[in-house]
């Protein structure tokens, strides 16, 4: 079962470790690029801010964003933003979405995310932990996957692997570590592929942030996955 408080505490230390970082920037460094194409920065951290509003939203039983457009709008319009502001910003959005699940509610309730996905209001918290994580590593600024904490990563993989479980252009795919084991793409009898790697290397694998260079591949090639 999911435990939200727990992951509503882990995305406080996240983000606590996100600013930490970003404190350390100046303004001409916001305004660099980032690893998203065609983000900088500030476009990173302008999206961390507006996730927190949506996501506040969706507990609060509203819409996530008001379109697609508005929310790739509002992104534009806040990356130029000076360092203090892009703080304050996703500072006080954050806390504007720990206030939203502190308020008493049914955390097995079904809500609605983007494009009609549906999931438990108790996953919710750790699809905002999902995202302070990974644009801390999209930054650029010295945090890497391999610093992620080791439940993250394990639960991330296993999140990325069940999104792409029976996806009929995604072949059976056995994910291992060495240790732990995850299986994704569509249902077949036969052996499929299997790919070996370190956690981060498959975590970066599977979200897009990884080129999968690093894997081992066995009975075919990487597999091709739809984009998140």
């Amino acid at each position: 079962m999911t435990d939200h408080a727990h992951d509503l505490a882990s995305v406080r230390d996240a983000t606590e470790r996100l600013l930490t970082a970003v404190t350390e920037l100046d303004d001409a460094a916001v305004t660099e690029p980032s690893r998203l194409p065609g983000w900088s920065r500030g476009h990173v951290l302008a999206h961390l801010a507006r996730n927190a509003d949506a996501l506040a939203n969706v507990l609060r039983g509203l819409p996530m964003y008001v379109s697609g457009e508005a929310r790739d709008a509002d992104i534009e319009r806040d990356a130029p933003r000076a360092l203090d502001l892009q703080l304050a910003d996703v500072r006080d959005s954050a806390a504007g979405f720990q206030e939203a699940a502190a308020a008493p509610a049914d955390w097995s309730r079904t809500v609605e995310l983007r494009n009609g996905v549906t999931d438990t209001a108790a996953r919710v918290p750790f699809r905002r932990w999902a995202e302070v994580e990974l644009h801390h590593v999209d930054l650029g600024i010295g945090y890497e996957l391999e610093d992620l904490p080791a439940e993250f990563t394990e639960r991330e993989i296993g999140f990325l692997a069940e999104r792409f479980a029976g996806r009929p252009e995604v072949p059976p795919t056995r994910l291992t570590d060495g240790t732990r084991t995850w299986r994704t793409g569509r249902e077949t009898d036969g052996p499929g592929v299997t790919v070996t790697g370190s956690p981060a290397d498959l975590l970066g694998w599977l979200a897009g942030r990884r080129d999968g260079s690093g894997l081992t591949v066995g009975g075919g090639p990487l597999p091709a996955l739809p984009p998140l």
